[in-house]
């Protein structure tokens, strides 16, 4: 029991969420997250290392100002943890499809140069991926074991296709980034709960 007081949060709300069920399907990438292969084929993701990647992308954000990071997810599932994560912290996120050419094209209205990115899915968030590469920005992506990571800066396994296990990590950075920040003093709470976070 001693090892649970050491998680971002208590085991039981990381497995409420569902935020270690992976798929059918395992890329060689992901091996060394997955803990076992259920009989009905899923693989499950190892807890301890899913909440030491959330802490160290937590540590790795820290370093930044909002304005210096970029949160981007095509897939619906994270669309209302962005917009609260976004409202809390001020990082900046983009919800659905990415606007080609925002990294790239100085000349576009919207070109933005941030310092890193965070996509909740490299496979439909893949073109981000491909533009931050191009100019060498590091990208922290949500992966789960099907996904692919070589050209990622560092992976957070996870179940990225459910609302709440997004949900549940964009609560847990959002927490942890206002404390190392400032903006939220001593044991002040994060000013929203995690249902806030979750798609109904």
């Amino acid at each position: 029991m001693a090892e649970q007081e050491n998680l971002l949060i208590e085991s039981n709300e990381y497995l409420k969420s569902g935020i270690h069920i992976g798929t059918k399907f395992k890329t060689k990438y992901m091996a060394n997250f997955i803990y076992k292969t259920r009989p009905d084929g899923l693989s499950v993701l190892n807890l301890k290392k899913i909440d030491e990647r959330i802490a160290i992308a937590i540590k790795f954000l820290s370093q930044y100002e909002p304005k210096d990071i970029l949160v981007l997810c095509r897939r619906e599932n994270g669309w209302k943890a962005l917009k609260i994560f976004n409202k809390l912290t001020g990082i900046n996120v983009i919800i659905g499809r990415y606007p080609p050419g925002i990294l790239t094209n100085p000349n576009l209205d919207t070109f933005t140069e941030p310092k890193v990115i965070f996509v909740c899915d490299p496979w439909p968030d893949k073109n981000v991926v491909e533009d931050a590469n191009k100019i060498g920005i590091p990208v922290i992506a949500l992966c789960d074991t099907n996904n692919q990571s070589n050209k990622l800066d560092l992976v957070i396994p996870c179940n990225n296709k459910g609302k709440k296990s997004v949900g549940l990590v964009f609560y847990l950075i959002a927490r942890e980034y206002m404390r190392n920040k400032g903006m939220l003093k001593g044991n002040e709470e994060l000013p929203a709960k995690l249902e806030d976070f979750i798609e109904e």
